[in-house]
């Protein structure tokens, strides 16, 4: 693989899906689940979230073709959700178990709640998808599916060695830092609808372009 080419891809993999959105979606879990429990929801949850970014990296050109999807039409789609998803935490809406009023501490609600922001994260699987898909060969999508296991890892790791501090931190810091986040995720959702008009020859006036 080449350096530089896996490098950028990693990078990009760090934004989207990295420690500091990951461990800010563990900051809850780790408030109701015992120690062990914490353990085996992030033992899961980077499991399938490894296991689904592989199938979605190495298969994107199939996936595009198959279900006639378009890069703008990625990027719009992929900009709304994430865009829904930054302004419920701006807002403080609950979501995932919380918006159901479950507070059961138990493996699969934690799973469940960390389905949308980090399994099938809709910010990195419009990476995923954008990144396997810009150059034709299984090399490229193979360095792109190993930047993405690669930080994935980092983000397991960085969950373990960082639970005593998630369990001991302040529930009013998290929705600090939840709210900062879902205001740096609404500008980057809004950057991907703006390059999914762009790409689709939409000028957009003011913007340098």
């Amino acid at each position: 693989m080449n350096a530089l080419t896996f490098s950028a891809a990693l990078i990009t993999f760090v934004s989207v899906v990295g420690p500091p959105k990951v461990l800010l979606s563990f900051a809850h879990l780790a408030k109701l689940h015992a120690p062990r429990q914490l353990r085996t929801i992030a033992l899961l949850s980077c499991g399938a979230a490894i296991f689904i970014g592989l199938v979605v990296s190495l298969t994107a050109p199939v996936l595009l073709d198959l279900f006639h999807i378009s890069t703008p039409a990625l990027l719009l789609a992929g900009g709304i959700i994430f865009f829904l998803y930054a302004v419920g935490l701006v807002l403080g809406i609950p979501t995932g178990v919380d918006a159901l009023g479950e507070e059961t501490p138990d493996v699969t609600s934690g799973l469940r709640e960390l389905l949308v922001p980090f399994v099938v994260s809709p910010l990195a699987m419009t990476a995923l998808l954008i990144e396997a898909t810009a150059r034709s060969s299984w090399t490229w999508r193979s360095t792109v599916a190993g930047a993405y296991v690669a930080v994935i890892l980092l983000d397991l790791v960085c969950i373990l060695l960082l639970e005593r501090v998630l369990r001991a931190t302040h529930h009013a810091t998290f929705e600090l830092l939840g709210r900062l986040l879902g205001l740096l995720l609404a500008a980057v959702s809004i950057d991907l609808v703006l390059d999914g008009l762009a790409v689709l020859g939409v000028r957009l006036s003011g913007l340098g372009q």
